[in-house]
């Protein structure tokens, strides 16, 4: 048996930097040298999140997994992250609305000046027991998706075009997918192109939420983002860093909007927003008011007019006379 099946267990506490008992392990594979596994990164687990993701990777029970949530509320980096530390290997898809079946099952294609059927990401995780992520799942036309009903079940892959060639699923392959709508077609009108999912299709799933981190874990996440750039992170950083996760809380909340109608702005501010703030920040430090030029670059500048200003009104009441600093 080869490293890249032969299977470990590891300690949940220690791999996943949380606390859990000593005896607690999941299982994962010895070898890491696989190409498709995702890269480790510094990643702040949410136990809640976590328990919900190793509880399928452990057993899915014929079902496959749904993780819905806001745009860039890390659905997809937790999954990531989750298979980079078990050394277990990802194909990610994002799907759209001319993406087919067949598409993800294989073609023909010219090799080395013969045509050859090339096995897709579902053909290969199937076999050889990956995890297949499909992002962005409530893009894709739901009558494709139907044909997914048998391999969620545990019946082999059937290959027509290549011969009738059959793949029996591998015990280890998982099928997870993820949404900013939970299957049912997109209330607010917020996410072009959501198209709702069958009933029968949704029915093989099971769901979890994934929504943006505490103040505490978004705390916990800009302050190692500022490490690994070199800056110290004294009282005053960390005071602007508390003022920027205040920024972004409030333009959640008018994006988000309340049960009487949908939200105000059209822009969110996502964890990877955020970041991605943060990063510009240091970047465009010697700028005249480097919070503002940084915020424009990370989000605004995508924004009508109106709601830029009123994201810039916003910053400004928090953050006071350091804004124009």
């Amino acid at each position: 048996m080869s490293n890249q099946t032969t299977p470990k267990k590891f300690p949940v506490g220690s791999t996943f930097g949380i606390q859990a008992p000593a005896a607690m392990t999941v299982d994962g594979f010895e070898d890491a040298s696989h190409p498709l596994i995702p890269a480790n990164k510094d990643y702040q687990f949410r136990s809640e999140h976590l328990r919900d993701v190793l509880a399928f990777i452990a057993n899915p029970y014929g079902d496959a997994l749904y993780l819905t949530g806001p745009t860039g509320s890390g659905k997809t980096s937790l999954v990531c992250q989750v298979a980079s530390r078990l050394n277990w290997p990802v194909h990610q898809v994002t799907c759209h609305g001319r993406l087919e079946l067949n598409d993800l099952i294989g073609q023909f294609m010219l090799v080395s000046g013969t045509m050859s059927f090339v096995h897709g990401p579902l053909a290969q995780a199937v076999r050889d027991g990956h995890l297949l992520i499909l992002n962005e799942i409530d893009l894709m036309d739901p009558s494709e998706l139907a044909g997914l009903n048998d391999i969620i079940e545990g019946q082999p892959l059937i290959i027509p075009q290549n011969g009738g060639e059959v793949i029996k699923p591998h015990p280890k392959f998982r099928l997870i997918a993820t949404g900013n709508s939970a299957g049912q077609g997109d209330q607010s009108g917020l996410y072009q192109g959501v198209m709702q999912q069958n009933l029968a299709f949704l029915d093989r799933f099971r769901l979890m939420e994934v929504g943006y981190p505490s103040d505490l874990l978004e705390k916990a996440i800009l302050t190692g983002v500022l490490g690994s750039m070199g800056v110290t992170v004294d009282a005053v950083m960390e005071n602007l860093i508390e003022k920027m996760i205040d920024v972004a809380n409030e333009i959640r909340r008018l994006f988000v909007g309340g049960s009487d109608g949908a939200g105000e702005l059209s822009v969110t501010m996502s964890t990877r927003t955020l970041v991605r703030w943060t990063n510009l920040m240091i970047a465009y430090k010697r700028a005249p008011n480097a919070l503002e030029y940084s915020l424009d670059r990370a989000l605004t500048l995508r924004a009508e007019p109106a709601q830029r200003e009123a994201i810039h009104r916003i910053a400004k009441d928090v953050f006071g006379d350091a804004w124009g600093a």
